[in-house]
């Protein structure tokens, strides 16, 4: 029973997390490097919610570019041997994660400032107030996934250099379930309220309005749905992860004192999670999509223009 219990996370590594992270990287790479693509070069004028969702599709882009490499040597039941790469594909996975639902925030704020102000005379709504806000954004988050360097390099000199553990796995100095918790609390659980805080009040204005105005013909429902939408994908995709992630560490700590068999089922059901919170990079480009009908007009027209050009005459 022993032998078999330890063999659970291999065998999820090579027939789920491999194929799953390929079929991700198949889908969401196209998708999100489309969209970046188009908004650079069909795109004339860029309001403020086109640029969070720029640096929202470049976030992604990045990220699956390391999914390649994982699927290949979780297939082959290889751990990362390079000791930078296994940095910057752990480092950019997190900053992933938590720069996704942030941008998420800063787009519904966006959209509920627009129903409010449907002249775009806030600050806010201004293209220059969004770089400056993303500029912040990128910064928070890398502040909050910098401690992981530090822990990931204490693991490596621990395990002679030789392999490369996921965040649940790692060991040193810093308190990982304490870090984890408070990353928790400020990178997924704050942004999810601020989502859903959004969300109420897009809601609550559209009530409002349409009261006053029962027979107007124009429609600001679409903003809410996004909202919704995004609060409710982060709501399913991140948060068996983040209680996976946290229950995983704890079951590790000297004072848990459970059997080897559950902590490593414990880590299997962890496992499971893993490419269900990063699914949200493939579902992403649909929100590029529905946010106008100009960027899906001006993306088509060029690519119509351009098969155009290939077909022969």
């Amino acid at each position: 029973m022993a032998h078999n219990c330890t063999q659970i996370d291999d065998m999820l590594e090579k027939y789920y997390l491999s194929p799953f992270y390929a079929i991700e990287f198949s889908i969401g790479f196209p998708g999100n490097l489309l969209v970046v693509l188009g908004y650079i070069f069909c795109l004339p004028q860029w309001q403020s919610y086109n640029i969070y969702l720029f640096n929202l599709a470049v976030s992604d882009l990045i990220f699956l570019c390391t999914l390649p490499r994982l699927a290949y040597l979780y297939s082959n039941e290889q751990s990362e041997t390079s000791p930078v790469a296994c940095v910057i594909n752990r480092y950019v996975l997190h900053v992933n994660l938590y720069s996704s639902i942030l941008f998420m925030v800063w787009l519904s704020m966006d959209r509920f400032l627009l129903i409010k102000h449907p002249s775009r005379n806030h600050y806010l709504l201004r293209p220059r107030t969004a770089m400056f806000m993303s500029g912040i954004s990128w910064l928070a988050v890398n502040v909050q996934v910098a401690p992981m360097i530090a822990l990931m390099v204490q693991d490596l000199q621990r395990e002679n250099w030789s392999r490369c553990q996921d965040f649940a796995s790692l060991k040193g100095d810093v308190n990982v379930l304490g870090y984890s918790m408070g990353l928790t609390v400020t990178g997924y659980i704050l942004p999810l309220l601020g989502l859903c805080v959004f969300s109420q009040q897009i809601a609550h204005l559209l009530y409002v309005q349409e009261r006053a105005l029962p027979r107007r013909t124009t429609s600001y429902k679409r903003p809410l749905r996004i909202a919704i939408s995004a609060a409710a994908m982060f709501l399913v995709l991140y948060t068996p992860y983040h209680v996976l992630r946290n229950v995983r560490i704890a079951s590790r700590q000297s004072w848990a004192g459970l059997q080897l068999c559950t902590m490593m089922y414990i880590e299997a059901l962890y496992i499971l999670t893993r490419p269900l919170a990063f699914l949200h990079s493939v579902i992403n480009p649909v929100f590029y999509f529905l946010m106008g009908d100009k960027f899906r007009e001006l993306l088509f027209s060029h690519v119509r223009k351009l098969v155009r050009k290939t077909e022969p005459a």
